[in-house]
Parts: structure tokens; C-alpha cells; sequence
């Protein structure tokens, strides 16, 4: 019924709101077999670099209308991974703001400990001048509390700015060294770091927290049906569905055309958990939150790193609408889960399919990481139109 609060703020300062992208259906949280970019309401988004490629999710169309030059700007919403991945496989720069920097106002939401906006653009500059709008703190938002001063992330981009930073390469990403194609690139972009004055630790010394994934999945289920149900009550959208447990009942009714491909069986775990004062809930959270900041906050002092380069992607899958995704590289979960900063940029291509590298940081560090994501893109140089053909291209 009225703008977002982040909305608002863009259009104060000046945007001018086009549409609403294609998100994959309720942001890949419905099915453990969904398609990315696959919706109800908008059918099959695609890869504008190869047309049967996926674009991942879950802000696929936003991703996606950047990339093909439909906007220059654009909006996306993650959970771990849903702008970070659709931002690599489609060659664009995104931006993952630590939690409560962009208002979740309005945001249909899957845990409240995890969620965020975040600008999506073709350049480091671009998705800086969005964010700069985006970034005004929610006094409604409890994730803001911690918010800081207003920065105009602008003015702190310099080609100089890895002069003297020290980076920390993470071979220890989802799928390491299962595609050395990919490896391959990864060791190009270190080659620039260290030729741009970076002090590189290689390898930077981390693992994920043991039981961190399974903690993570946890705390989702429990928080999307908390959340989600709050959003339902407020929102004022539709007040005769506001329980998850009408939405399954809603695509049972309509199966033909809410689960034509895919079922909800995430939906269906999810309704039967309690309330979020659960015992397994708790200690889902202290395993994978908060285990999370703490490991990777130790890791970061103990080497004194002040930027973490990983992979964000592997080459783009063929859209699967029979047995669902199939990620090959992914680097999205340890700034997901800890509710820190994360930038992609454009990295390379294999046959013709977009590779992003992702740079993380400390919580509230969008500025520097920006200003680094900026120094090695005017180096790396690695944006290419998307040519929208119908099959990869040789190497």
C-alpha cells in the first residue's frame, strides 16, 4: 500500500522507479528443487549472455535487467547468495550491505538475522551512487541500530586504494578446486592485487564453523515462518492468507499454476516449527550466526586482513525446470550468516559465461570495500556486453 522505506529514499533522491523485476518464486525458499528465475507471475527469466543459461537467483530479473541494458540501475534482496550469485553469473556488480545499513521495510522476508537489499549496477561507481541513496537508516529497522554516519561512498573510490591493504585469498569457498578453469581466474585477479601494492595472504586461514550450515538452514525455517507470518499481518496485502499455513493450503488449491515445476516442501518444514524461543532454534543461532562472526572476526585479526577475495560463481548452468539448480562454485555463506558486506565485480568468463570475484569485509566497511572493488575493476576491465546467444561460445 505505500513505498518501502529504501524506496522512498530513492525516489528523494531523484530515481525514477521503471518496474518490478522477476524474482525467483518466494526468493528460492518454496522447493528444495526450484529453478532460479522461475516465477508464478513472470515465468523463466533467462541469461542474456546464453539464453538457456540460468541467471540464478533469487534477484534474478534485476540482475538481469542491468546486464541486458534494460536499466542501469537496479534493486536486489538477499538471504545468502540472491545478489551476490545472480550479480556474477550475469556479469554485473552487487552489493550485499552489512545487515540493517538498507532498510528490510517492505521486503518480503525470509530471517530477519540474515535478510538486506542491496544496489545491483554494470559498474562499482553506479552501484556506490545507489547505495549512497539506499544507505539511510530506518529508525523502524532494529538491524540499524548500530547504523552509521551517512557516506558518500563516491568520494572515497580511488585506483589507488589497494596500495598497502592486505587481501585475504579464500580457497576454502563452496566447490574449491573442482574447476580450475575457475582457479584459473582467481589466480589472475591475486596477479592484479599484488601488481596494485596489495599485501596478499594466500591462503587466508578460514573454515566455516562445524555445524554452521545445518545451524544456518535451522534458523531460516524458523525465522521465515515467524517473519513471514509478521508481514502478512502488517502488510495489509491480502488479510484472509496470513499464516504459512494457508499458503500451503492456497498452492495445494492452485497447484497447476503456483507448483507446475517444483513443490514446497521448504514451506511445509517450515510450518511445523515453533516459535523462535525454541531451544533448537537458539542453538541453531549460536551455531551458525554467532559462531560465525566470531570465527571469522578472530581469522581477520589473527592475519590482519583487511579484505577477503573469493569466487562468487561458476560458469552458468543450463535452466532445469525438472530437477531444479546446480550451483558449482559459491562463496556467499560466510557473509550471509555473519550479516557482513559483500561486493561482486566481474572477474573473467568461461565460454562466454560471466565470473564474478567477491570482496568481503569487517560489519560497516561497505566504503572501503567499495573503494578496493573500484581499484581492481579499473584494472581487471572485465565487463563485456552480453551478446544474448543461444549456446556457449568455445574459449
Amino acid at each position: 500500500p505505500d513505498d518501502a522505506f529504501h524506496v522512498a529514499a530513492l525516489r528523494d533522491a531523484g530515481a525514477v522507479i521503471l518496474a518490478k523485476a522477476n524474482l525467483s518464486e518466494w526468493a528460492n525458499f518454496r522447493s528444495t528443487r526450484s529453478s532460479s528465475g522461475w516465477s508464478g507471475l513472470g515465468g523463466q527469466t533467462k541469461n542474456p549472455y546464453v539464453l538457456d543459461r540460468n541467471p540464478c537467483g533469487s534477484s534474478s530479473g534485476s540482475a538481469v535487467a542491468v546486464a541486458a541494458g534494460l536499466a542501469p540501475l537496479a534493486v536486489g534482496t538477499e538471504t545468502d547468495g540472491s545478489i551476490v550469485c545472480p550479480a556474477g553469473v550475469n556479469g554485473i556488480v552487487g552489493i550485499k550491505p552489512t545487515v540493517g545499513l538498507v532498510s528490510r521495510d517492505g521486503i518480503i522476508p525470509i530471517a530477519h538475522t540474515q535478510d538486506t537489499a542491496g544496489p545491483m549496477a554494470r559498474s562499482v561507481r553506479d552501484a556506490v551512487l545507489l547505495l549512497e541513496a539506499m544507505a539511510a537508516p530506518d529508525p523502524s529497522d532494529p538491524a540499524a541500530s548500530d547504523h552509521p554516519e551517512r557516506v558518500e561512498y563516491r568520494a572515497v573510490l580511488d585506483a589507488d586504494a589497494l596500495e598497502g591493504a592486505t587481501a585475504g585469498i579464500w580457497r576454502g569457498y563452496t566447490g574449491a578446486g573442482r574447476d580450475p578453469r575457475v582457479e584459473a581466474l582467481l589466480d589472475e585477479v591475486v596477479s592484479v592485487l599484488d601488481g596494485l601494492g596489495a599485501t596478499l595472504v594466500d591462503p587466508f586461514d578460514f573454515e566455516v564453523p562445524e555445524g554452521a550450515d545445518d545451524g544456518e538452514w535451522e534458523v531460516l525455517k524458523y525465522e521465515f515462518k515467524a517473519d513471514l507470518e509478521r508481514y502478512l499481518a502488517d502488510s495489509g496485502v491480502d488479510p484472509s492468507v496470513d499464516t504459512l499455513a494457508e499458503l500451503v493450503e492456497f498452492n495445494r488449491a492452485h497447484a497447476e499454476t503456483s507448483m507446475p515445476w517444483f513443490g514446497q516442501e521448504i514451506f511445509e518444514m517450515s510450518a511445523a516449527k515453533g516459535s523462535l524461543t525454541e531451544p533448537e532454534y537458539l542453538e541453531a543461532l549460536e551455531a551458525s550466526h554467532h559462531a560465525m562472526r566470531r570465527t571469522f572476526d578472530a581469522a581477520l585479526r589473527a592475519s590482519g586482513v583487511d579484505v577477503v577475495v573469493a569466487p562468487t560463481n561458476g560458469p552458468a548452468w543450463t535452466t532445469d525446470w525438472v530437477n531444479g539448480d546446480s550451483f558449482s562454485v559459491g562463496s556467499s555463506m560466510p557473509a550471509a550468516v555473519a550479516g557482513y558486506p559483500a561486493i561482486t565485480l566481474p572477474m573473467g568468463r568461461i565460454h562466454g559465461l560471466p565470473i564474478g570475484v567477491s570482496l568481503v569485509g569487517r560489519p560497516w566497511s561497505e566504503a572501503r570495500l567499495a573503494a578496493y572493488a573500484y581499484a581492481l575493476e579499473q584494472t581487471l576491465s572485465a565487463w563485456r556486453r552480453p551478446a544474448f546467444r543461444d549456446t556457449p561460445v568455445p574459449n
